[in-house]
């Protein structure tokens, strides 16, 4: 009572107990919270009596209270506190209580109590079975303790709980259970009379798969406790004598037992479900207002839970949620009934696996992965979890992946290859692959294993399947059958999975899928038929209305029927999710008013569902009436003040370019006060990443501070998440990188090239590039790719390949990358090796050489190597592609106006063109002019920068014509570029050819001079190296050989493969009569251009003679004249005199 605020009751309560222990401390404690001194001064004695040379805990603690003038009495007291005060439950789960465990171990290693709270601590919170299992000094003073103090010890001390909250949370380890039943037998024996000890060693029989044992010890306590047979005849198989039992008993306590029944015998989802709803409420209502602590660990009996949630689970959804699906409401009391046990437990891998399966089938498919990391961290031969993990990736496609963690499973424990899950996950990835052979060989191994029925004795060992297993491996093998073209076999496996599941629950899911087998025989009205015979009231109703109205769109491409099962759908089953999917269909008939009154009307039915919300804002957006879309997103905001929104609303502020506006939602939602609990430190992440992303638009100058807060707050997420929530590390250890990411981009685009380096060896840091395969989840792709960008820009190219090799080894689909590193090995003069990477790329599938992409990447390399025609048809083909289309158009006009890469504009090596092969060359122009037009004609850019680069486009082939007026014409738009955008590369270079073959080359020289002085830059290389190029051109052409010569050392400074440069630096040694360095520029010329450019071929065989080279001239020669026959003046006028020479 004084502890309570009581202080005026305290005295007189004392005094009906004075002379007691207890009596005597409250007295200690009433006087100690008094405020007169000489009162607080005799507390002491109080205290003292009622401890009576015991260690109680509230005795010591007020000891220490009353010695606020001693400082070393009270620390003496403080230290003989501290083995007791373990004993307070709140300690148990604490880092403090546990920190405090191990002193006292160091001092007194056979302290029961700090084994106790260690124990528990290792278990809940780290996991940490060995350790536990491995306190040898504990089990012995437990076991003398037992024997010494007789049978009250067991039943009523802390010692009896710690057993069963140690039984409960070790997550059925068989050497933990073990050695707890060795225990509770020694008590029982020396306790024979208290039934609760043998009902507890039932309880852990049960947990040890002992089922018979455990019906050996529930009959020892009959008596006081029908209960645990009960579950022992269900979990054996005997329904009809558990069924008899729960009558008789009619107790509370026996909800899970009649759900388990019910589930057991076939009965209806809403009878089970809501059994299992009130033995879940009844299980919570024991634990209500106790503190966390052994007797709330005892209640909580975490696979008692896990029990209740694996049965909701026979009733949920078997496949993930679908984007706009309404979560099932079953999920989300499984989600209820296990958070409570994993956020204090988190180290327990049975609901963490569970709670895996939950997010998975809700469509939480990257926290599922957090959660799976976790077990698989925990435990790394967990079959189950590497199975899921496969699933997940299957789900999101990625089937190189699933494969890849089937095998890591199998790397890890064996026994994943004897599941039968493995094998129909392994078809399902190849099915969707395309390797429809492989999958049905895969689904044949697993087609006779037996199907383990409910009321089956859980004794059944070797491989199983459940029913709806067994029904999801025919059908699959029914539809790679199909997709096989074996359409006989596939009829005959169908009519066998009829046959078999004919009145179960299944019958209506392989109705469905007969569905498709008769489409593909071409029967429409069958298939509509069978699909109408199911009725609302069976199960699949919802996917037989959404295939048939697939049937009324896409085959009778009957609009009215279409949006007509929708309208049935929301008649029978009313509610937000056929809502949703009417509104989703009236978008697929490009109705979006119609598909927003939908919407709304859903959304005013439901106003706090958060994804309907979103949903309809994106509807908004997506119709292009983004007025409306704000209007709703800032209304709804106010009515539900759901602070989500806010983020929606400032990326559509930011997508309109309304920066000011986007900055001021973000900051309103930033606008409160400091915050502690991690969804909401998170959220503020993410309102803190975009506002720097707004500010980079329109105030660069606050994005670094905005940047710098961001990470503070990640780094404080990072400290909290593994007491807390540890499945969770790998997602915010992404983040963390993605943000120093954040900071490499803003140093990169300042120039700040060093702190740029530590930003992204920070990213890399959090997303490392040698993760184990278990991590590999997080994709180090950006990272690396970053990293190789700026390394690339630095000119170290040898880093900077290295990096993308690294991407590429994970992702040899990923073509931007390897777009990047066909360029970087260009301008590194290593072109030869990219052939391998498109190998590598071949072998990932055989549907990549179909790809745009690579198509894009294999025709870039072809026109670096001197392949104009085999670059145009490999650019052809991802030249309507929305990703690759424009910049494989760009590319094919580049090649049709200047297949040779000739300098346009330079006059320098005009006099070496022999007449014939100038008038050849002058109509190939004219082809080429007329195809690049014909191009243009077929281009729609969207962009803004599409636009530009079209009419550069247009430009460039009337400068191709090379004809006066068109040059002019030409000019006149180029000056126009110029002016609006200053500075800009490629219209300047253009002006300058323009003024060079219009023959003002002093105009020419004077853009060209200020594009000598721009800093080079990745984005413009080419179009600078041309310019360096013409402004060398004209330099040679005027006898200025030492200005051109630092031009075309700056060209092989940035490119290592430009051929060009080298065959100028030819052209000035040969002008200079040092044949001999001239051949060897021809050399590294004809090497770069990789044989394809006759011209240099002969330069290079006439310096050779020149130097008296007559055997490589004479190679040269014949190498021109095998690819160009009639190549003029190379066989009269080197190659003969040449073997003439070499005669004695």
């Amino acid at each position: 009572l004084g502890r309570l605020g009581g202080g005026d009751g305290g005295p007189r309560t004392s005094s009906f107990s004075l002379f007691s222990c207890q009596g005597c401390m409250l007295r200690g404690w009433v006087d100690l919270s008094s405020d007169k001194p000489h009162t607080v001064k005799k507390s002491i004695k109080y205290l003292e009596q009622g401890m009576q040379d015991t260690k109680d805990v509230l005795g010591l603690m007020g000891k220490v209270g009353s010695s606020r003038g001693s400082g070393g009495s009270r620390s003496e007291t403080i230290r003989s506190c501290c083995p007791t005060i373990l004993a307070l439950p709140l300690s148990m789960l604490n880092s403090h209580g546990s920190s405090s465990s191990s002193r006292i171990l160091e001092k007194d290693e056979s302290n029961i109590d700090a084994c106790q709270i260690l124990a528990v601590h290792e278990l809940a919170r780290e996991g940490n079975i060995t350790t536990v299992s491995s306190f040898q000094i504990q089990k012995f003073s437990l076991e003398t303790s037992i024997v010494k103090e007789g049978p009250l010890i067991a039943p009523t001390g802390w010692t009896d709980q710690f057993l069963t909250v140690c039984a409960w949370q070790c997550g059925r380890h068989q050497v933990i259970l073990r050695l707890v039943c060795s225990f509770i037998e020694r008590t029982f024996r020396a306790t024979s009379s208290y039934a609760h000890v043998a009902t507890e060693l039932g309880y852990l029989f049960i947990l040890r798969d002992q089922v018979k044992e455990a019906s050996l010890w529930y009959s020892e306590a009959m008596k006081l406790s029908k209960s645990g047979i009960t579950w022992c005849q269900i979990l054996e198989g005997h329904l009809e004598e558990a069924e008899h039992q729960l009558e008789f008993l009619k107790e509370v306590q026996n909800s899970l037992g009649f759900s388990l029944l019910a589930s057991r015998k076939h009965k209806g989802e809403q009878e089970v479900t809501a059994l299992l709803k009130e033995a879940a409420e009844l299980h919570f209502s024991s634990m209500r207002a106790l503190p966390l602590g052994s007797e709330y660990l005892e209640r909580l009996d975490p696979l008692f839970l896990v029990c209740i949630a694996k049965e909701y689970l026979l009733f949920c959804p078997k496949q993930p949620r679908s984007p706009g699906q309404i979560v099932s409401p079953l999920l989300k009391q499984v989600t209820a009934i296990l958070n409570p046990v994993v956020k204090v437990a988190p180290a327990l891998i049975d609901p963490l696996y569970v709670m895996a399966q939950v997010k998975y089938l809700s469509g939480e498919l990257e926290n599922a992965q957090s959660t799976l990391q976790r077990c698989l961290e925990l435990d790394p031969t967990s079959v189950d979890a590497h199975l899921l993990v496969s699933q997940i990736y299957l789900t999101q496609g990625n089937f190189a992946m699933c494969s890849h963690c089937l095998e890591l499973g199998i790397s890890h424990n064996f026994q994943v290859r004897d599941h039968p899950l493995y094998h129909f996950i392994k078809a399902r990835a190849l099915n969707k692959s395309g390797d429809y052979p492989e999958a049905i060989k895969a689904l044949k191994m697993i087609i006779n294993v037996p199907t383990l029925k409910m009321e089956e004795n859980k004794k059944f060992r070797g491989p199983s399947v459940q029913p709806s297993e067994r029904v999801s491996i025919l059908l699959e093998l029914v539809d790679a059958l199909r997709m096989n073209g074996e359409l006989h076999e596939a009829t005959k496996i169908m009519q066998d999975a009829i046959n078999e599941f004919s009145g179960t629950p299944e019958e209506i899911r392989i109705t469905i899928a007969n569905v498709d087998l008769v489409l593909s025989k071409g029967n429409v009205d069958l298939a509509l038929s069978m699909l109408r015979n199911i009725t609302p009231k069976q199960p699949y109703y919802m996917e037989a209305k959404e295939k048939m109205a697939s049937i009324y769109l896409q085959t009778h491409k009957d609009i009215r029927l279409y949006i007509g099962c929708y309208r049935e759908l929301c008649e029978h089953l009313p509610g937000p999710q056929t809502s949703l999917l009417l509104g989703d269909a009236f978008m697929n008939i490009q109705e979006p008013e119609k598909a927003l009154e939908v919407y709304d009307e859903a959304y005013r039915k439901n106003p706090h569902d958060a994804s309907l919300v979103s949903r309809i804002g994106q509807a908004y957006v997506k119709t292009h009436q983004y007025t409306k879309a704000i209007n709703y997103y800032e209304a709804a905001q106010k009515i539900s003040g759901q602070d989500f929104l806010c983020c929606d609303l400032a990326e559509l502020f930011l997508k309109l370019k309304k920066f000011s506006k986007a900055e001021k939602v973000l900051k309103q939602a930033l606008d409160h006060d400091f915050v502690k609990d991690i969804p909401s430190m998170m959220n503020d992440v993410k309102c803190l990443l975009l506002l720097a992303k707004v500010y980079k638009s329109h105030k660069k100058e606050d994005v670094m501070e905005t940047l710098n807060k961001a990470m503070d707050l990640q780094s404080r997420i990072l400290k909290r998440v593994p007491l807390e929530q540890p499945e969770m590390i790998p997602s915010q250890k992404q983040l963390a990188a993605s943000i120093c990411i954040h900071f490499g981009e803003y140093y990169l685009a300042e120039k700040e090239y060093a702190k740029a380096v530590r930003s992204y060896k920070d990213a890399l840091s959090y997303s490392p590039t040698d993760n184990k395969v278990e991590s590999s989840e997080r994709d180090p792709v950006p990272s690396l790719g970053m990293m190789a960008d700026l390394m690339f820009r630095k000119q170290k190219y040898e880093a900077a390949i290295n990096l993308y090799h690294q991407v590429l080894e994970k992702a040899p689909d990923n073509f931007p990358v390897l777009n990047k590193l066909i360029d970087l090995l260009r301008r590194s003069g290593k072109l030869e090796d990219a052939p391998a990477f498109f190998e590598l790329a071949k072998k990932m599938s055989s549907r990549v050489p179909l790809e745009p992409g690579f198509n894009y990447c294999r025709g870039i390399y072809c026109w670096h190597i001197g392949q104009p025609n085999e670059a145009l048809k490999f650019l052809n083909k991802a030249r309507k592609d929305n990703t690759w289309g424009q910049s494989a158009t760009y590319c094919m006009v580049q090649i049709c106006l200047n297949p040779d890469n000739e300098i346009v504009g330079g006059e320098a090596f005009e006099s070496l063109v022999p007449e014939s092969n100038s008038l050849e060359r002058k109509e190939s122009e004219r082809h080429g002019v007329r195809t690049a037009e014909k191009l243009l004609r077929e281009f729609y850019p969207q962009s803004a920068s599409g636009q530009t680069q079209l009419r550069l486009l247009q430009s460039l082939c009337l400068l191709a014509t090379r004809e006066k007026a068109n040059v002019e014409a030409a000019l006149g738009t180029f000056i126009d570029m110029a002016q609006a955008e200053k500075d800009s590369v490629p219209a300047l270079l253009a002006m300058a050819q323009a003024y060079s073959l219009l023959k003002q080359v002093p105009k020419a020289r004077t853009q060209l001079k200020r594009l000598a002085k721009a800093p080079w830059a990745l984005a413009e290389a080419d179009d600078l190296e041309k310019s360096w190029l013409l402004l060398a051109d004209i330099y040679c052409q005027g006898g200025k050989f030492d200005l051109a010569s630092e031009l075309l050392r700056r060209c092989v400074q940035y490119n290592k493969s430009c051929c060009k440069a080298y065959e100028y630096m030819g052209f000035i040694m040969e002008r200079e009569q040092s044949y001999k360095d001239a051949a060897t520029n021809y050399e590294l010329a004809w090497k770069y251009s990789h044989h394809a450019n006759p011209a240099i071929g002969f330069k290079l065989a006439f310096n050779y003679l020149k130097d008296k080279r007559f055997v490589e001239a004479i190679e040269v020669c014949h190498s021109v004249l095998r690819e160009h026959p009639n190549y003029p003046k190379i066989r009269e006028e080197i190659l003969k005199k040449a073997q003439g020479s070499l005669r004695p």
